[in-house]
């Protein structure tokens, strides 16, 4: 975990960093004789400082240490009354933005974040979680000045909108594998050069801003020339798989593999793991390799690695492990292109093998109405998306949260199943996609239609959101303090003796009410109908809260019974909740007890 140094030269400096010290374990405020040496010691001994000093007494003291932007510790400096979070040093490489943010949030300070490409609403270039080289800042500044840039990737991954004027071009790398030349005792020989365009005759340095090959972005995770004019993103896309002699040593690993990455014009960068049989687990040779490329270790039982179709299998290797393949078997294991087949060195095999990418989808819960009861991870997801897809009207309350160059895919009422399908074709196709809808999206929303249509080539991420039920409940006070239920009063999609044998269950067993869709200019007898079936089991006083608009404009509270709710005055945008036999009103609040025993 980040570790936060914690600088404070003045009383209220040293409440506020209390504060914060409070809430995170990972932060600690740092003494020394002066605030001068403190904030020394942060910078020297912490990942990320937080000095409450003035900006100027900052920037003097720390000038002389700085080094680069990927090595610095984060700083924010926060003024005497906590009212500004100021991200004065590494607001991407760092982390500092974020860090104003949450130091914002502890503090209630308004976060200073001045990198451009936040002010601007548009993703860092290397904020993305993938490693970046080259001139990063000259096309992130071209990107920011509206000049023509190309992006140009050997496959479709899933990368956050870019603006109009960034052009993306997919250029697939060449079919086959690579056969490069590898020993134990020497250097590689290079392959071919990539498919992806590269400034090999010297010109790019000189061409014109507005030209067509000027600015580019280049996705890829082979190892191409750079310029002043030119970023690389290395994608997650190998995986090396690793065999070995047991007790292997780690230097022979890894050079077996650094050789054989860079034979194959493969960068390092781009390696998303190892992989192996389940015997090797424990093997400290291939776990010290992924510890020193920085990647995870995936093994699998030798009866998985036997059925992976490979070009080289050994009789050998089946009969001492039970699989006649381990390297390639293992790198192949998830899919892909053999890249490099085989190789070995004394003590060890390595094979390495290109990912296809996999698209993403974020099934996201936008909450019930209000943009206060919309959570943080959801505004991070619809800005990490470049495809959103949504009802229309749920689209036109988050538009102003999209980056630039997102790409909107609205529709309307009755197309539910049209925005499934949509959105899970976007991801099967690589992009990253949001499908929004209101409330959570799992519950009577966009989640299970899109589930149904999704296989196993995305990646699904969950988004929970703040339910109507969970607003309605809020506002009429603890209707769900004990077993409740959720049920829908529409039948378009379920037959109404389904719903009113639900419904009779619900009400035999003492379960508080939750219901959604209760009536329509169409329906206008079902909730009439509920009702009675509830009035059977429960006495006429049981409590019944409406609550219209939850959380928007036009919001509307109502408490009645079983016996004097009024039908009429319940429509779609409202949720119906039917205490259960315990349920009481307690000073105009539905309060159903949980039963805790030292309340008697």
């Amino acid at each position: 975990m980040t570790s936060i140094g914690l600088v404070a030269a003045t009383a209220a400096g040293r409440r506020h960093a209390r504060t914060l010290a409070a809430a995170w374990p990972h932060a600690r405020l740092v003494a020394a004789e002066s605030a001068a040496d403190a904030l020394r010691t942060a910078w020297r001994e912490c990942d990320a400082v937080v000095a409450f000093l003035a900006t100027g007494a900052v920037v003097r003291i720390l000038a002389p240490l700085l080094a680069d932007k990927w090595t610095d510790p984060a700083v924010v400096v926060v003024d005497e009354a906590a009212r500004h979070a100021v991200a004065l040093l590494g607001g991407h490489a760092g982390g500092a933005n974020t860090l104003a943010a949450d130091v914002g949030a502890l503090l209630d300070a308004r976060p200073v974040v001045t990198t451009a490409t936040d002010a601007v609403g548009l993703p860092g270039l290397d904020t993305l979680g993938w490693p970046v080289e080259g001139a990063v800042a000259a096309v992130s500044r071209a990107i920011l000045d509206g000049e023509p840039v190309r992006l140009v990737a050997d496959a479709t991954w899933p990368l956050p909108a870019l603006p109009e004027h960034v052009h993306v071009e997919v250029t697939p790398p060449p079919p086959g594998p690579h056969t490069p030349a590898v020993t134990p005792d020497a250097a590689p020989t290079p392959t071919a050069g990539p498919a992806i365009p590269t400034p090999a005759d010297g010109t790019a340095a000189d061409e014109t801003r507005d030209g067509a090959g000027g600015w580019r972005i280049l996705v890829t995770d082979r190892v191409v020339p750079l310029d002043g004019r030119t970023v690389v993103l290395r994608p997650p896309s190998l995986v090396a798989g690793i065999g070995s002699s047991r007790g292997v040593p780690a230097a022979e690993v890894t050079g077996l593999l650094r050789r054989a990455l860079a034979g194959a014009g493969l960068s390092p960068a781009s390696l998303r793991g190892l992989a192996s049989v389940d015997l090797k687990a424990d093997e400290a040779g291939i776990r010290a390799t992924a510890e020193a490329y920085g990647v995870p270790l995936a093994t699998w039982p030798a009866a998985d690695l036997a059925a992976v179709d490979v070009p080289h299998p050994s009789e050998v290797v089946r009969a001492a492990v039970g699989t006649p393949s381990v390297a390639e078997a293992a790198a192949l294991r998830g899919g892909g292109t053999l890249l490099v087949p085989k190789t070995a060195s004394a003590m060890a095999t390595v094979a390495v093998a290109r990912q296809a990418p996999r698209g993403r989808l974020a099934l996201v819960g936008l909450g019930p109405g209000a943009a206060d009861l919309r959570t943080p991870r959801a505004v991070a997801e619809l800005r990490r998306a470049a495809v959103v897809v949504g009802l229309d009207q749920y689209l036109d309350q988050i538009r102003d949260l999209l980056r630039p160059g997102t790409r909107v895919l609205a529709s309307g009422l009755g197309a539910e199943e049209a925005r499934a399908r949509a959105a899970v074709a976007e991801a099967t196709a690589g992009h990253a996609v949001a499908l929004v809808g209101s409330g959570d999206a799992g519950v009577y929303a966009m989640a299970s239609p899109a589930l149904e249509y999704a296989d196993g080539r995305i990646d699904v991420v969950g988004v929970p959101g703040v339910t109507a039920g969970l607003a309605a409940s809020a506002l009429l006070g603890a209707p769900l303090g004990h077993d409740h239920v959720y049920l829908s009063l529409s039948d378009l999609h379920t037959p109404w003796a389904v719903i009113a044998c639900r419904i009779t269950a619900a009400a035999e067993g003492d379960l508080v009410a939750l219901l959604y869709n209760p009536r329509s200019r169409t329906r206008d007898w079902q909730l009439g109908a509920a009702l009675e079936t509830f009035a059977a089991h429960r006495p006429p006083d049981t409590p019944v809260g409406v609550v219209r608009n939850a959380s928007r404009p036009g919001e509307r509270v109502h408490l009645a019974t079983l016996a004097t709710l009024d039908p009429a005055l319940v429509d779609m945008y409202s949720v119906v909740v039917v205490g259960s036999s315990q349920t009481r009103v307690v000073a105009g609040r539905m309060v159903t007890p949980r039963g805790y025993r030292w309340r008697s």
